[in-house]
C-alpha cells in the first residue's frame, strides 16, 4: 500500500527513502533502446526518456505502447554530441536556425547551443517534439533535459518551465536543497524566485538528483560507487540517473564510452545491487507515483 506523504510548507514530506533510477536516451539507437527495455521489463530501473530527433525513435515509442505502464517521459534534446551518429530538430529548419550547426545538425555542445540559439527557437523546438510524440501515441510522464542545456541559461529554463505547465507534463524541477541552490546558482538561475512559481503551479519536485556519469572508470570501482551511493540515500524523493548500453558492434561504434553504459546495466542487474536496495529499505519511484504524491493531474 502507498503511503500517504505528510505536508509540510506546502510540499510533501516522507520518511521513506524513494528513488528514481532513471535511464536517459531511450530511441538513441537500437542498442540503447534493447538496454533499456530490458532494464524497465526487469525492473532494474524505474524510469525513462526519449530523445525524440533520435534515429530508433520510433521502436521506443512502439515498445512504450506495448507497455503502457512504464514510466517513460521525453528527454528534451537541442544537442547532439556523437561524431558517428547525430540528429536535427524535429522543428523545421527555417524556424530553428539558432541550434544548427554549418552542417545543418544540433551543436555538439551546450556552451554552442547557448550561445547560437534564442528562447524562442528553445521552445518551437521542445514544442515540436512533444508534438511529435503525442502525435505518435505516447503519453509521457515527465519533460528532462538531454546533456542538461535547459538548465544552462535562465531564459532557456523559463522556457522550459512555461511549456510543461502548458501541456501539464511534470519537468524535471527540484526542491530548494542547499545542493540544488548552488547548482542553480552556478548556472546564473535565481532559484528562490523559480521555486515559487513551481509550488504555484503545483509541479512535482525532487528533492536530491545524482546525475552520476564517470566513463573510464573501472567496473569495481563503479559498483563501489553506486552500492556507496544507496547506503548513503536521505529520506524523500532521490533521482539516480543512469546510462546503459548493450555489447554489440552498433554500441560500441556510437561512443568509446559504451563500456562504461554496458558495466551499469550489469551491476544494476546484479543480486548485489539489489541486496543493497533491501539492507537500505529503498522503494523504487517513478514520476508517475511522484505526480500522485503531488496530486498532480495525470
Amino acid at each position: 500500500m502507498r503511503r500517504r506523504a505528510m505536508f509540510q510548507d506546502g510540499q510533501p514530506k516522507t520518511d521513506e527513502k524513494l528513488l528514481i533510477i532513471h535511464a536517459d536516451d531511450f530511441g538513441m539507437c537500437h542498442s540503447k533502446n534493447r538496454a533499456t527495455s530490458l532494464a524497465l521489463e526487469t525492473g532494474v530501473i524505474s524510469s525513462a526518456s526519449i530523445m525524440m530527433p533520435c534515429a530508433w525513435v520510433t521502436e521506443a515509442v512502439a515498445w512504450c505502447k506495448k507497455h503502457p505502464d512504464a514510466d517513460v517521459g521525453l528527454h528534451l534534446t537541442l544537442t547532439s554530441e556523437w561524431s558517428t551518429i547525430r540528429w536535427r530538430p524535429v522543428a523545421p529548419a527555417s524556424q530553428v536556425k539558432g541550434l544548427l550547426d554549418p552542417q545543418g545538425y544540433m551543436w555538439s555542445s551546450v556552451e554552442q547551443a547557448a550561445r547560437h540559439a534564442t528562447p524562442q527557437e528553445v521552445e518551437t523546438e521542445i514544442r515540436a517534439q512533444i508534438e511529435l510524440a503525442l502525435q505518435m501515441g505516447l503519453k509521457p510522464t515527465h519533460l528532462d533535459s538531454h546533456m542538461g542545456t535547459l538548465y544552462s541559461d535562465p531564459r532557456f529554463f523559463e522556457v522550459f518551465l512555461k511549456t510543461a505547465i502548458e501541456y501539464k507534463i511534470p519537468p524535471m524541477v527540484f526542491s530548494p536543497t542547499p545542493e540544488m541552490m548552488l547548482m542553480a546558482a552556478a548556472r546564473g538561475l535565481n532559484y528562490r524566485a523559480i521555486y515559487q512559481r513551481i509550488r504555484a503551479a503545483g509541479l512535482p519536485t525532487i528533492d536530491y538528483l545524482n546525475p552520476q556519469y564517470a566513463p573510464g572508470e573501472s567496473k569495481e570501482r563503479h559498483r563501489e560507487r553506486l552500492h556507496q551511493y544507496l547506503r548513503t540515500l536521505r529520506p524523500g524523493v532521490n533521482e539516480l540517473i543512469v546510462h546503459l548500453g548493450m555489447d554489440d558492434p552498433e554500441g560500441n561504434a556510437v561512443t568509446g564510452g559504451w563500456r562504461y553504459r554496458v558495466q551499469e546495466l550489469e551491476i544494476l542487474q546484479e543480486p548485489a545491487f539489489k541486496r543493497v536496495l533491501e539492507e537500505q529499505k529503498i522503494r523504487l519511484f517513478t514520476y508517475r507515483e511522484l505526480a500522485q504524491l503531488y496530486n498532480y493531474p495525470q
